[in-house]
């Protein structure tokens, strides 16, 4: 049987100075994909990185999908270089740096996919939509609303004038995911918060919220992992 991907682990030097250890699904070339995913694993002080098992199994749902899937470990986790920075402005950047690398190596691609998972979703929010030839989608998963000012030493400003700027967008897809059993931040508060970000004046980005009744942060039951895999399996369909 001939495989769907073929995987590449190692390191990559990006711009912004730092060497990323990275993870990268490539689809059969005789399939001719042109989308791209790239995944971002929760806070590293919580033991996140780049196998998180969310991530993994958004993984294989991406790789189905013919995708390229970038998976990589942020500057200071595993065998990435540089030191974690306090506000994630840093981690943003490399961000940015290893998806225009991958462009770069592969012009063809015309959809990204950005997905973060819990501190992960921050970064994420932070990378650009880069249109108009690559069609940019960002998936945030588990975002972090209540303890963000705590993971980010109160750079929170950053993080809403990004959401802003993606929401006001009309080529953004914005896509948000989060249990009603989240342990770090209340069905009341995401309640609050997405009523707040459907409000937001200018609003012309294809933004969609998918609450998933009894999950919680960590995606641990079969139900949860399920409709989780339904719900983005949707949206890039």
């Amino acid at each position: 049987m001939v495989p769907s991907v073929q995987i590449s682990e190692g390191s990559r030097s990006v711009s912004t100075g730092v060497t990323l250890q990275v993870n990268i699904s490539y689809p059969r070339p005789e399939l001719d994909s042109k989308k791209l995913a790239i995944l971002v694993h929760p806070w590293l002080w919580l033991g996140g990185n780049m196998h998180d098992p969310t991530l993994s199994l958004l993984t294989r749902l991406l790789q189905d999908k013919n995708y390229y899937v970038i998976r990589y470990n942020s500057r200071g986790v595993g065998k990435s270089s540089g030191w974690p920075s306090l506000t994630g402005k840093a981690e943003g950047e490399d961000l940015k740096a290893l998806v225009q690398e991958f462009l770069a190596e592969k012009p063809e691609i015309d959809s990204l996919t950005v997905i973060g998972y819990s501190y992960g979703s921050l970064i994420a929010s932070l990378h650009p939509v880069l249109n108009p030839k690559v069609t940019t989608s960002h998936i945030l998963l588990s975002y972090p609303i209540s303890p963000r000012g705590l993971l980010t030493m109160f750079h929170t400003g950053m993080y809403n004038s990004a959401l802003h700027d993606t929401l006001c967008n009309p080529d953004a897809r914005l896509l948000l995911i989060y249990g009603d059993k989240d342990e770090f931040t209340s069905k009341s508060k995401y309640d609050e918060w997405v009523d707040t970000l459907m409000r937001t004046d200018g609003l012309k980005a294809m933004f969609d919220v998918v609450p998933v009744m009894d999950a919680n942060h960590f995606w641990q039951s079969d139900g949860a992992r399920t409709a989780l895999q339904q719900a983005v399996d949707s949206w890039i369909s």
